[in-house]
């Protein structure tokens, strides 16, 4: 390849960088702009211009390398039952158990916890779900979970997540049990137990 030819394309690639740039900076701009007349309430929906900037955020984020990458934990009904109960304990206070994002905390984070039963989840490669969980999505409310280096466990979830409109109503129900309760939750199926057993007790001096 000739210098001149070298220096056009080399000017086409600053020229395509200075452009994705300044079109990065408008778009901001102009978001912000939007946001301002409603303020910056958690309650409101992103605008579409948020929605844009922060899908191409995570797209420059993730490496390309990482998005490619290929799940190394072979499928399998215990991978999958492995998976669901590693979601109900660790995802479904904010993604609810189906993936639905259908929670009190999910509804009121800032963009809400999507559904992640839909396309712009289920279109991201298996490599783009693993490594979102790992590392978290900045100024949203998604943290980064496992070690980051191929963790099998985070695999398994990727593994679940494909297969979230595959959940029978059997299994949400087991899900359910292995959600995380609050102290006022614990307490209140403590008092439900001792009343119960209280009136088994009354029952039996009846006989």
């Amino acid at each position: 390849m000739s210098l001149a030819v070298r220096g056009i394309l080399g000017g086409d690639m600053r020229t395509a960088a200075v452009s994705a740039v300044i079109v990065a900076v408008l778009v901001a701009v102009c978001g912000i702009a939007l946001m301002s007349v409603n303020g910056f309430s958690a309650r409101s929906e992103p605008s579409a211009v948020e929605r844009i900037v922060a899908r191409l955020a995570r797209r420059w984020a993730i490496p390309r390398g990482a998005a490619n990458a290929v799940n190394p934990v072979p499928f399998s009904v215990e991978t999958w039952a492995e998976g669901r109960a590693h979601f109900a304990d660790h995802c479904a206070s904010c993604h609810a158990n189906d993936g639905s994002g259908r929670t009190t905390i999910g509804q009121n984070l800032y963009p809400k916890a999507p559904d992640m039963r839909l396309p712009p989840t289920q279109q991201l490669t298996d490599g783009e779900l693993y490594w979102t969980i790992a590392n978290g999505v900045r100024l949203t409310g998604m943290p980064a979970f496992g070690s980051g280096a191929n963790d099998t466990d985070t695999w398994k979830l990727v593994h679940f997540i494909r297969r979230l409109n595959q959940l029978s109503p059997e299994q949400l129900k087991d899900m359910e049990a292995l959600n995380p309760r609050s102290p006022a939750e614990i307490e209140e199926e403590r008092a439900d137990r001792e009343f119960l057993a209280g009136q088994d007790d009354h029952k039996e001096d009846r006989k």
